[in-house]
């Protein structure tokens, strides 16, 4: 029998014909033999703890769906009721009552039996009937004493209930101290968790406990594993000359990294010139981290449990050990490195003539800024021009190049988000001394273009190749979503185009009508919101916005498990390797690989934005008293939500704005007096003071003025 037994047990089940049937009349039926039987065994196994399968009260197996069964991922909510997000994209999320969450927690795998008619409408409803994994073994909260007994609030409101502490599993916890506590006992109907203290993070109000806490509680592993650091320690810190021998020698090419002046891990790099016939030549050169991390060995994975490098203010919790992040596999300044290279000539049109990837070794002539280069190109600084005056040619060159692919992606419809990136400021002791908002310059948008058309030249270079692949989609956005944010836009006199299928040009048509006004961030974020979430998939199925057919993730492996496998699977591809087998082998596993990265950018991303939004109530704590203008981001039937200047954002409680009695209109989005007939609406500018940042629930409270 052919290797994957695993698929043929999930293909026969799939079938019409197919009725539930117990251990041995499948055994029966696909023809186990004593040579199969282990690999059977274990295929059940893995069938049912993923929840494609379930076994039924009368020992009988059956897939999920066919059973009227929804497999997922509890997300919770504070108020006790839950969401089932299906792993089948197709079903949409699935509302659970808190009385029939059963003992599931947020996070938890679970498989869910629908409890109203619909499937696929907004009052679809279900009920947890098993749990497949658990999520929250260790808690991170605040422990609050009770004499006889203790308990800790999570730090993360969608696990709404308190875990129960008994008397003998303090281990010498006083109260206000952050702890990761163990869970030892599931809830159960109306019953708590119960768990035992086993980490004191610190005190609440301490230095330092804050961004611990936030460490703990996403489960963030700051240290390697032994046997990942002593793997790593073999690697040598220099390019062997004979491998350099089998590689495209780059090292004459005037070659240069461009990054934040805090970055480490260098992993791309550019070059670009003009040539005769009018045309560019981008090389993209990225850092060929497959080459020192070799598949199923401790390093790759350790990255992939990882997923992601994590980006926290004060420290990077790298997906690699830093001997190679920042050392052998980082594109450091004039030294030999090897990378995988895509080299693209472009016409004047911004068109994508002929490209070649390879295997290569550079020597970057230098380690750019973003900071410097827009010296150059914007500020025509004479100091920084002097310095690099060797590169400056070249650096416009870029810019050119730069102006004809951005207006490419413009003209076919790719949407530009205006953004501005929060740049918060610490001292040596952790705390916040300055927030700022943090502007794209040149240099930036040079970098991102490159690694936009690099991406997209991989992606479709792959796709026709039919290979196994992981590629980063983009889904188009439900109607419903797109149709309340239209309603909301006409609330500043905006509508889009094409509301019934509506293509990404009609939205970045509506950002450039946007440009330059206050309500710009706010519409910027809300259209945002209305889209859905960029994931990995083994699928090709476009990247709505960026208006593009194909795209990946290719330039970054240091830092990203997904542009490492591709990494992987391009190089077998160059050196013939991947033959049939390897190619089921690759089929087999893309599509976990990409559903593991999708989940760790999640959570990476809920991390990040957990320590801004700590580290922005923290700053804002010093500032009560203090008066600021804002603009009015959000109104709800509570009041409204201001934004600074300084990307800050707070609430003003409607109880607080005492000049009148205000009812909330939904439709317009704003709230009016009753008796002055007074609105607020969001674009509107506002005076406000700050009155209260609790660091704690992470919430900052104004006061109109």
């Amino acid at each position: 029998m052919e290797n994957n037994i695993k698929q043929i047990v999930l293909d026969f089940m799939k079938t019409d014909a197919y009725k539930p049937l117990s251990y041995e009349e499948l055994k029966a039926e696909l023809n186990i033999d004593q040579e199969n039987l282990s690999e059977f065994n274990q295929s059940l196994k893995e069938l049912e703890d993923n929840g494609d399968i379930i076994i039924t009260k009368k020992k009988k197996y059956g897939t999920t769906e066919r059973m009227n069964l929804i497999a997922g991922r509890i997300q919770g909510n504070k108020k006790g009721f839950a969401f089932l997000i299906p792993d089948n994209k197709d079903f949409k999320d699935l509302f659970i009552p808190q009385e029939k969450l059963n003992g599931a927690m947020h996070n938890d795998r679970v498989i869910a039996r629908l409890t109203s008619p619909e499937l696929q409408t907004k009052k679809s409803e279900g009920e947890v009937i098993r749990i497949l994994k658990r999520a929250n073994e260790k808690i991170v909260g605040t422990f609050e004493n009770s004499k006889n007994f203790g308990f800790v609030v999570p730090d993360d409101p969608r696990i709404y209930q308190d875990v129960f502490i008994s008397k003998g599993d303090f281990n010498g916890v006083k109260d206000g101290f952050k702890v990761v506590v163990e869970i030892t006992q599931w809830p159960d109907g109306r019953r708590n968790p119960e768990g035992k203290i086993v980490e004191i993070l610190g005190h609440k109000d301490d230095i330092g406990t804050d961004i611990l806490s936030v460490i703990r509680g996403h489960n963030l592993p700051e240290d390697f594993p032994s046997e990942v650091e002593s793997q790593a320690a073999k690697i040598p810190e220099t390019v062997r000359e004979e491998e350099i021998e089998k590689r495209m020698d780059l090292r004459d090419r005037i070659i240069v990294t461009i990054d934040g002046e805090d970055a480490k891990d260098l992993d791309d790099a550019v070059s670009v010139e003009k040539l005769a016939n009018g045309n560019y030549l981008l090389g993209v050169h990225i850092a060929d981290v497959s080459h020192y991390v070799f598949e199923s060995s401790p390093l790759d994975k350790e990255a992939l449990k990882r997923g992601t490098s994590v980006y926290l203010i004060d420290r990077v919790i790298p997906m690699l050990p830093r001997r190679l992040s920042n050392g052998i596999c980082s594109l450091n300044p004039q030294v030999e490195r090897l990378t995988l290279s895509c080299d693209m000539e472009i016409d004047k049109k911004g068109k994508v003539q002929k490209y070649e990837i390879y295997e290569s070794v550079i020597k970057t002539k230098e380690r750019m800024t973003y900071k410097n280069v827009n010296k150059i190109l914007t500020d025509n600084d004479p100091e920084t021009i002097e310095r690099y005056k060797e590169l400056v040619p070249t650096f416009k060159v870029m810019d050119e190049l730069k102006q004809i692919l951005n207006n490419k992606r413009r003209v076919r419809g790719s949407v530009e988000f205006e953004f501005q990136e929060t740049k918060i400021i610490l001292d040596d002791k952790g705390t916040p001394i300055e927030i700022r908002p943090y502007d794209r310059g040149v240099s930036e948008q040079i970098i991102e273009e490159f690694m936009l058309v690099c991406n997209e030249t991989i992606a479709e270079h792959m796709y026709w190749k039919e290979r196994p692949f992981v590629y980063r989609v983009h889904e188009d956005p439900d109607p419903e979503k797109i149709e309340t944010f239209n309603e909301f836009i006409h609330n500043f006199g905006y509508a889009l185009k094409g509301l019934a299928e509506v293509h990404p040009k009609a939205l970045q048509q509506l950002m450039d009508q946007v440009k330059g006004t206050r309500e710009e961030r706010i519409i910027s974020t809300l259209m945002l919101r209305s889209l859905k979430k960029a994931r990995y998939t083994s699928l090709t199925n476009g990247h709505f916005g960026l208006a593009a057919k194909y795209y990946c993730h290719f330039t970054s492996p240091i830092r990203r498990y997904p542009d490492l496998i591709i990494h992987r699977i391009i190089k077998e591809d160059l050196h013939g390797k991947l033959n049939e087998k390897r190619l089921r082998e690759l089929s087999s596993k893309i599509e976990q690989i990409a559903d593991q990265s999708s989940i760790r950018e999640r959570m990476a991303e809920e991390a990040e934005r957990e320590v801004e939004d700590l580290k922005k109530t923290e700053y804002m704590k010093k500032k009560v008293g203090e008066e600021y203008e804002g603009i009015i981001s959000s109104v709800t039937s509570f009041g409204m939500f201001v934004e600074l200047d300084n990307t800050v954002e707070g609430l003003i409680h409607i109880s607080n704005i005492e000049d009148d009695y205000y009812i909330f209109d939904q439709k317009h989005h704003m709230l009016i007096g009753e008796r002055l007939k007074k609105t607020y609406k969001i674009g509107d500018v506002v005076k406000i003071r700050v009155v209260k940042a609790d660091v704690a629930s992470r919430t900052i409270d104004f006061a109109l003025i």
